[in-house]
């Protein structure tokens, strides 16, 4: 009866040699040890000096959004590639390993199990969407590996207390309708009445829908909840239901909240002027700003989206790193979240150290020792804080491009 020995060498390789049950005689026990030392000495003459952080994301590379999961992967790979110039984080490299889910949550599932239990990622950063973010969240906090700012600011990933494997960059859609809400009511003193909600019809466009309720009940408008509103299915263009219902004579509409993708968008504020809508429309982050512009074109004069990083062609340390990480026809809002989110996972990395693990990377997150991304302030997290940034900048389209909007008051007339 034989038995098998195994040596592994770092490499991986294995050598299997069947030998008696008893141990040989000395000549054939020396060979046994001589064939092991050759292959183990092979072994780290092969093997991988610095091995890499393997990090995973799950994005729209494929469809209506796909601009979004683009940009999204470019902005962390940019990242990733100007920390591996200087060395990496410890020594070692950082690679990013991307799915594609086509922005659908069916595919999210399995493209996630395949990241975590196949490729064996640390992490997962930068996913794009709330829909395939409610089915991403289970499974990261499942296996203990950490769900890093996902591109959505849905209420889902922030609960109190937060869940402990999901970290979160941007800030919340809640914050950002809130801001809107502020400026045309504070700013423009237009009713909170007079204004109505175009949202898709899954989890992202709720989770924006309920803070922009949130937000008018706060101004004064207790029945904010029956506010005109029109919708939209996911991953399509069919708007027109949507738009009725805001056009119905009934109501007076002086603005639009927008919490979509930014070809039904466009789409919409199109028909909508063409049908005599008159009114000031108001994007989340998420339509991707730059796509819409261009889709929008000449129609896009005046429209706004609010951002939650600041302009890519700024003075920050952190944009200049951008401006020469990506080129100038690649730079847009997205890809600077995606650059920055890329930044603040290697700043977290840094902070755990060279033997780092998911969960120590969350506790040295949770130290509440503040970071520097480079943008002129500092972002601390907790066990009760799990965002870096609660900031968000308003811009509006100008002539085909996206200015910062110095004023609302610019808005008046419809944004014309």
């Amino acid at each position: 009866m034989d038995f098998l020995v195994r040596v592994r060498a770092r490499s991986g390789l294995r050598l299997r040699l069947h030998s008696p049950l008893r141990s040989p005689p000395g000549p054939a026990r020396s060979a046994l040890g001589v064939a092991a030392a050759l292959v183990l000495a092979a072994g780290a003459a092969h093997a991988d000096p610095a091995p890499v952080w393997r990090i995973g994301m799950v994005t729209a590379l494929t469809g209506p959004a796909q601009a979004l999961g683009t940009n999204m992967r470019r902005g962390v790979e940019a990242y990733f590639a100007l920390r591996n110039q200087r060395g990496g984080v410890a020594g070692r490299s950082l690679e990013l390993i991307a799915r594609d889910d086509g922005y659908e949550p069916g595919k999210t599932g399995p493209a996630m199990r395949s990241l975590i239990d196949d490729e064996h990622v640390f992490a997962v950063v930068g996913n794009v969407g709330t829909p395939t973010a409610v089915v991403a969240m289970p499974i990261a906090n499942e296996k203990h590996v950490p769900l890093f700012a996902a591109y959505t600011g849905a209420g889902v990933l922030r609960k109190s207390p937060p869940d402990r494997y999901i970290i979160n960059y941007r800030a919340s859609y809640a914050e950002e309708t809130a801001e809107m809400v502020r400026g045309l009511t504070q700013e423009l003193e237009i009713p909170p009445s007079e204004i109505a909600f175009f949202t898709q019809n899954d989890a992202y466009g709720d989770a924006g829908w309920k803070g922009g309720v949130a937000a008018l009940v706060r101004a004064g408008y207790h029945d904010a909840e029956h506010a005109p509103h029109g919708r939209y299915p996911r991953n399509t263009l069919d708007v027109e239901d949507g738009l009725s219902r805001l056009i119905d004579p009934r109501h007076r509409v002086r603005a639009v909240i927008m919490i979509g993708a930014y070809k039904p968008c466009a789409r919409f504020i199109r028909l909508a002027r063409r049908h005599g809508l008159d009114a000031i429309f108001i994007n989340v982050s998420f339509v991707g700003s730059e796509a819409l512009a261009e889709e929008l074109g000449p129609d896009g004069e005046g429209v706004v989206v609010t951002q939650v990083v600041p302009p890519p062609e700024g003075d920050t340390e952190a944009a200049r790193e951008f401006q020469q990480a990506v080129s100038a026809e690649q730079r847009n809002y997205v890809a600077f979240e995606g650059f920055l989110a890329g930044r603040a996972f290697a700043a977290a990395l840094d902070r755990a150290g060279a033997g780092a693990t998911p969960d120590t990377m969350i506790t040295a997150l949770e130290s509440g020792a503040a970071f520097d991304l480079g943008l002129g302030a500092r972002h601390a997290l907790s066990k009760t804080e799990h965002q870096f940034s609660h900031q968000v900048w308003s811009t509006v389209i100008r002539h085909g491009k996206l200015v910062p909007l110095a004023a609302w008051r610019t808005l008046a007339g419809g944004g014309r």
